[in-house]
């Protein structure tokens, strides 16, 4: 019998990452009637992540945090064998603004650590907090300061929320926060490697996704400058070159140095959890994939990781995407055998969309018979 795994990201603006796995499972059911399915739906630390972790069995804790720009909003942590994992978007994603140069320095992280304080109030033994798709640029300022840690400018005063607030920053009083945290291991998931500053960091590279022009992403950088030389004032060590740092506006460079997190690959963590290894052992096939296979997809995205684990046990290797800008050399690096666009195959962008789920279906018959008849 042939054994068929299934492992996509999410399609983000269509499908999660389970909903996608679904729809491929029911493609290679059309091909291959037989064939034994193992869908392990993966995540790289970013949007989506709760979704592939309560599909593997995490209790799921709902609760009203701070948005980004101070409304209320409805956000969720996972829990799982005494971990809680906090995905940041959750509480300040991208999608709670309309992003402009203004939202670009006034978003904050505040509801984050709402998250945090939560989980820790109920026990949690270790936190893993995922950084991608925030809307701000504070550099985890807001989420120490909702753990109790003081952000102060020159005179001892608060500073305020948001990236732009943290040109004024000074000073930082992290006591409170590393006594609240004492005891308990704590990591940040991210499929990025970029450091906190400079013309590779948050502000840089990021910010103009969150509304930042020119200028704002100068304030910005010069602001997370001074925020990391404060963190080091609060006793911290220097957060501005450590890769990973950047990821989620900096959120991560404030949880290394604020609550002592240690930075680890998001695919990896939540590979583990799903049991993609264990599956692949003994595949016949594997089928990836994700919104963009791109250029970004070969460094640290999911279908890089789920490559990465097929090519030594050689499990050929099938890629799905709404939208594929790698050419041949790029696809082959990758280790795949056979791929298909859903955008190559749709009328128009918002048809694709639109009707994702269909067309994954068709995709991965198509896919899969090809792969059958060579």
């Amino acid at each position: 019998m042939t054994r068929v795994v299934i492992a996509p990201d999410k399609f983000k603006g269509s499908l999660t990452a389970v909903e996608a796995a679904e729809a491929i499972a029911l493609g290679v059911r059309d091909a291959l009637p037989e064939a034994e399915i193992v869908s392990c739906p993966v995540a790289d630390g970013g949007e989506g992540t709760l979704d592939v972790l309560e599909a593997a069995g995490a209790r799921i804790v709902r609760m009203r945090v701070r948005g980004p720009l101070d409304d209320q909003v409805e956000a969720r942590y996972a829990v799982l064998d005494g971990t809680a994992y906090v995905e940041s978007a959750r509480a300040c994603g991208i999608e709670f603004v309309e992003p402009s140069p203004q939202t670009a320095l006034a978003a904050h992280t505040w509801g984050v650590g709402e998250l945090l304080a939560d989980a820790l109030i109920h026990g949690a033994e270790r936190l893993v907090l995922t950084a991608g798709g925030t809307a701000s640029t504070d550099g985890g300022a807001g989420m120490l300061g909702a753990l109790g840690a003081g952000v102060l400018d020159a005179f001892g005063a608060p500073v305020g929320l948001g990236g732009g607030t943290l040109r004024r920053v000074a000073s930082t009083e992290l006591t409170p926060v590393r006594e609240r945290v004492d005891g308990v291991r704590v990591a940040v998931a991210t499929d990025v490697t970029n450091p906190l500053l400079g013309p590779s960091g948050a502000a840089a590279v990021f910010g103009p996704q969150k509304g930042a022009g020119p200028d704002e992403v100068a304030l910005l950088d010069e602001a997370l400058g001074r925020w990391a030389y404060a963190l080091q004032v609060g006793g911290a060590p220097d957060v501005s070159r450590i890769a990973g740092a950047g990821a989620g506006g900096g959120i991560a460079a404030g949880a290394i140095a604020g609550l002592g997190a240690t930075v680890e690959s998001g695919f990896d963590l939540i590979a583990g959890l799903t049991g993609v290894d264990k599956a692949l052992d003994g595949a016949d096939l594997v089928i990836t994939g994700e919104g963009s296979l791109d250029e970004q997809s070969l460094n640290g995205k999911a279908p890089a990781g789920i490559a990465d684990r097929a090519r030594p046990r050689r499990v050929p290797l099938l890629a799905l995407a709404g939208r594929i800008q790698l050419d041949a050399a790029g696809l082959a690096r990758l280790g795949v055998v056979g791929s298909s666009a859903l955008i190559d195959h749709a009328p128009s962008v918002d048809h694709a969309r639109a009707h994702a789920a269909e067309l994954l279906r068709e995709r991965a018959a198509v896919l899969v018979r090809e792969w059958l008849a060579r």
